[in-house]
């Protein structure tokens, strides 16, 4: 068994599973480390995705933290999106989703290292 896959699958897992995205740990290790083109990431990644989110669905739903009201109506529209970025990815090509990611997560870092902290106390 591969122990840097295991790793990187169980941090994705654990992120995933507070719902802040374990997806970007995962498909970075699958095109730095792995070699895996940034479309194959993606959709290795949509996979890895069902069972994690699953769980922590059936989770979240037993400590009644959903409200079903507002989730349905997104879960709805993120399907149809999903469908029209599928698409749309053909249309743009791997390289610059690749190039876009890479500047989103560099944006993102960036507003969290200048962001202020609220103090919980």
């Amino acid at each position: 068994m591969n122990i840097a896959a295991l790793l990187a699958g169980l941090l994705s897992g654990i992120i995933g599973g507070m719902g802040l995205g374990g997806g970007a740990v995962l498909i970075i290790y699958l095109t730095v480390f792995k070699d895996v083109e940034q479309l194959r990431a993606q959709g290795i990644n949509l996979l890895f995705f069902i069972p994690i989110a699953s769980v922590a669905v059936v989770i979240y739903a037993i400590k009644k933290q959903i409200k079903w009201s507002v989730t349905l109506p997104l879960a709805f529209g993120g399907a149809l999106g999903a469908v029209g970025g599928f698409y749309l990815t053909g249309f743009i090509g791997g390289n610059f989703i690749s190039k876009a990611f890479g500047v989103f997560l560099i944006l993102l870092g960036v507003k969290e290292l200048l962001s202020k902290t609220k103090n919980s106390s």
